[in-house]
């Protein structure tokens, strides 16, 4: 590589007045590797020009020659690609990209380090350097003011002085006294020599004259000295005399620190006293409410409550390191102690007092509401003991234990006083539901087992005489055989009172007003129990924490919470817990009473489930939206589980029924009772469910009611032996379709077009079937022409069949003749209205499309007759206008 500069520099850069300082041999990146040589050069002319040069071997011979050039000012960006690693290609950002792979590591960073160092001492602009390892920067920095820019070989480019306007001076006065300076340099150099000597001798006499002066500074020099012992000797006497003065004033100064030091002690002392003093002192006036403040009147609880939170901040107080050691402090800690101890012994005391007397008061007004669904108020009682309200949290941070004691006994007197009330309400409940008198109150409060309700249920039906509900009737109910509808809907009425009749509407809007009595009473009584509990045990109910441990249990698509056994502890993971746990042991018969009612009201009537379902569904959509984890919304869930279960029963056991009925062989069917019963269902649900929150489960219990009617009507429809499958069919689908049509039961739009289907259909069939051959042997004579012509037979050439001709036409023709057409119609007439039931009153449709399909058979025979037998001037021996006189006289006369 050193050959190949000094050649470069030979051949290429000195003709241009330029020294070579580095050069590193490359090939484009990417390409055919084509080398060539970068060189880094600066001229010898000032001012310095400093320029990249690229050289590439000739083609033709064996020497260089220059490519390109760029000036260092237009680099822009030196990229070395990795700082880290060893790479051998770098990037020079000019006025466009030029990318290099040098032959080594070692030459591109020395390259890279020449270009840095002739960027630092030649350019105003700074390059880039990105990608290069700051070590190989900090090497060539350069060390000294007249350090030279190096090239790879480390060829040193001298440093330029301008010289300054003198030393050009004394040059061209040297140089003009000197003639022979440039002709000839060894003369001069000589003659330089010589003056120089002469210098030389004249600075050796200069020094030898003044050592004179240096003997006189010596001696000034010694007599200095002696002045200086003499001073020292005095200020070591002075220094002697003031060692007694130093003493005396160390004295005062630690007199006066020792001073200082008693009056900030004193000052701390009196600071810490008067901090004792001022949080640990309780007024004589707190003191005797603690200790006798009167507990039952206003001003005395304010007093109490005012002493006792004095009393907390003195036992709060956060004392000084040290305090506790005090014997004062001690004495003063004990004294609170003991004034706390006493005046909680004293607060639970007067409020247990208070809760027993709560429910002797409670219990002597139960009476007045013995008669009446009204449950009794507990405002007062609330009001009176929220005074207490600031003094139970005084206790709750005081002394637990007896906050847990008060919690646990007021829980135990109210579960005990709510028990007492709730059980009665629900007894005039039960009672206005049933009708009973006071004396069958006795059979609603039997031990609650299967046997007891079975008692109760048999007592109610023995005493109201109208108790038999929907699904008990439905058990009982069969298809009775009789040519008129209106005694078979006499007997089912007689039988289950499933009708809706005026007497089941009525107690059935009875129940719910009953119902929805009992929930609007339950529910403010639990939210002001709860907000009372709250409020007067200081309990957090809005705080978002987990619940309680619950299992889900899933109802159509909506997830309900069922709580566990109210009398399995719960571990209490916060204070919402604990207000929901207080909240169950105070109301913890209100599930079962409520699961009582709702088992006797569906005895009643298993009707009264979408009552239930609608009123329970409101109420626990409300309580939800107070307090989704709350009490209330909690057991109402639990309550609304078990109605969601009786109305799917209430369902199942209706389809039950639709597959139990039995159709009697000798009668016809007409509407079946469970048809007329889905029309009574439909109507009392829509009117029911009307904007209800749970819509989705009648839509639902809707789909599959109308499937069991569907596949039960065509099962009895084939079971049928008196009346034509058909006719039951035709019969059942048109009311079903005209229910649905009148009802506009959304959900079940498809099940109507169905009906509507199944109905037309049955019909066609109907009047095809009945209709039958009206012209029998007519009949067999068209379908042997049909018979010919379907053979190949041209229809003109049928006359000319033996069998077809026209005399036998005539003859069959003349059998039947206008007066035997009508005493057939007549027939078919009678026996149409003896298959058909009078309420649906369908005989005028099926007569009419008797009457069009007659017609269509007639144009057939006309039609056939004008084109086998073209102008034989046969005809039938009755018109078009005849059958519609016939149909018309035969219908008027029944």
């Amino acid at each position: 590589m050193t050959a190949i500069k000094h050649a470069l520099q030979r051949d290429i850069f000195t003709p241009n007045d330029e020294r070579l300082l580095s050069i590193v041999n490359v090939c484009k990146a990417g390409k055919k590797k084509k080398n060539c040589f970068l060189c880094a050069t600066v001229t010898t002319e000032r001012p310095v020009q400093v320029k990249m040069v690229k050289v590439k071997k000739s083609d033709k011979g064996d020497f260089y020659k220059r490519q390109i050039a760029w000036a260092l000012r237009d680099l822009a960006v030196v990229d070395a690609k990795d700082a880290i690693k060893e790479n051998p290609e770098f990037d020079l950002h000019f006025e466009k990209i030029y990318k290099w792979v040098a032959s080594s590591t070692a030459e591109k960073n020395a390259f890279i380090s020449c270009i840095w160092k002739l960027n630092q001492r030649y350019l105003r602009k700074k390059i880039d350097f990105v990608n290069v390892s700051s070590q190989l920067l900090e090497e060539s920095v350069p060390s000294g003011e007249n350090q030279s820019v190096t090239g790879g070989d480390e060829e040193v480019v001298d440093v330029y002085q301008e010289l300054n306007a003198r030393e050009e001076q004394d040059i061209e006065i040297m140089m003009e006294g000197c003639e022979c300076a440039i002709s000839n340099a060894e003369a001069f150099a000589e003659r330089l020599s010589r003056e120089l000597q002469v210098l030389d001798g004249a600075n050796i006499q200069s020094i030898m004259a003044s050592e004179k002066q240096v003997n006189i500074l010596m001696k000034l020099l010694d007599e200095a000295l002696k002045e200086v012992d003499q001073i020292e000797l005095k200020l070591s006497s002075y220094e002697e005399m003031l060692q007694s003065v130093k003493e005396q004033m160390d004295q005062i100064s630690e007199s006066n620190h020792l001073i200082h030091l008693s009056n900030t002690n004193n000052v701390k002392l009196l600071s810490e006293i008067e901090f004792l003093v001022n949080h640990m002192d309780l007024a004589k006036g707190h003191i005797k409410a603690l200790q006798e403040g009167d507990l039952a009147s206003s001003r005395g609880i304010e007093a109490c409550t005012n002493a006792a939170d004095a009393l907390l901040q003195c036992m709060n107080v956060a004392l000084r390191p040290g305090h506790d050691m005090l014997l004062a402090v001690k004495q003063q800690q004990q004294r609170f102690s003991d004034l706390r101890e006493h005046f909680a012994r004293r607060l639970a005391s007067h409020l247990n007092n208070v809760f027993v007397q709560q429910g002797h008061d409670q219990s002597s007004t139960l009476a007045q509401h013995s008669v009446e669904l009204a449950l009794p108020n507990h405002h007062p009682f609330h009001r009176d003991l929220l005074r207490y309200a600031k003094l139970m949290e005084w206790l709750k941070s005081t002394d637990y234990g007896k906050y847990e004691g008060l919690t646990k006994n007021y829980m135990d007197y109210l579960s005990r006083l709510y028990e007492r009330e709730i059980k009665d309400f629900f007894e005039v409940a039960k009672i206005k539901m049933t009708g009973t008198t006071k004396e069958s109150k006795k059979f609603a409060t039997l031990p609650r087992k299967e046997s007891a309700v079975k008692q109760e249920t048999e007592s109610l039906h023995g005493s109201s005489g109208k108790l038999t509900g929907s699904t008990s009737s439905l058990n009982k109910l069969s298809v009775q055989s009789s040519g008129n509808r209106r005694s078979q809907s006499s007997s089912l009425l007689d039988m289950g009172n499933m009708s809706a009749s005026d007497l089941d509407v009525a107690d059935r809007t009875k129940f719910d007003k009953i119902f929805e009595q009992v929930l609007s009473e339950l529910e403010p009584l639990c939210l002001a129990e709860q907000d009372f509990i709250s409020k007067f045990f200081k309990l957090q109910q809005h705080q978002s924490m987990p619940g309680t441990m619950t299992e889900a249990e899933d109802i159509d698509g909506g997830t309900l919470s069922r709580q566990h056994n109210a009398g399995a502890p719960l571990p209490v993971s916060s204070e919402k817990d604990m207000i929901r746990q207080m909240m169950i042991k105070i109301f913890r018969c209100i599930e079962p009473e409520l699961n009582n009612l709702i088992a006797l009201g569906d005895k009643i009537d298993s009707f009264n489930s979408l009552y239930m379902l609608v009123k329970m569904s409101h109420h626990v959509w409300t309580a939800q939206n107070v307090d989704p984890a709350s009490f209330l919304s909690t057991t109402l869930g639990n309550v609304l589980v078990t109605v969601k279960r009786n109305f799917d029963k209430c369902i199942s056991n209706q389809i039950r029924q639709m597959e139990e009925v039995k159709i009697s062989k000798k009668s016809k069917v007409g509407i079946l009772p469970f048809v007329a019963e889905f029309e009574e269902f439909a109507g009392l649900a829509e009117s029911i469910f009307k904007n209800a929150e749970r819509r989705g489960d009648l839509d639902k219990a809707y789909t599959k009611l109308i499937r069991g009617v569907f596949v039960n009507v065509e099962k009895v429809a084939n079971e049928s032996q008196k009346t034509p499958r058909d006719v039951v069919m035709m019969e059942n689908f048109h009311h079903i379709f005209a229910t649905l049509s009148r009802l506009k039961i959304s959900c079940l739009e498809a099940e109507k077009k169905e009906a509507k289907q199944k109905y037309t259909d049955h019909l066609q069939s109907y009047v095809i079937y009945s209709l039958g051959q009206p012209l029998e042997k007519l009949n067999h004579f068209f379908e042997g022409v049909e018979a010919r012509v379907a053979q190949g037979i041209r229809e003109e050439e049928v006359s000319y069949q033996l069998a077809f001709n026209k005399q036998e036409l005539r003859k069959v023709i003349k059998e039947y003749p206008g007066k035997e057409v009508k005493k057939g119609l007549d027939n078919l007439y009678k026996k149409v209205d003896k298959h058909l039931c009078e309420e649906e009153n369908l005989l005028q449709v099926v007569w009419h499309s008797m009457q069009d399909e007659f017609i269509r058979q007639y144009k057939h025979f006309e039609g056939l007759i004008a084109r086998c037998y073209p102008g034989s001037g046969v005809t039938m021996e009755f018109t078009i206008q005849d059958i519609l006189d016939y149909c018309s006289s035969i219908a008027q006369s029944h």
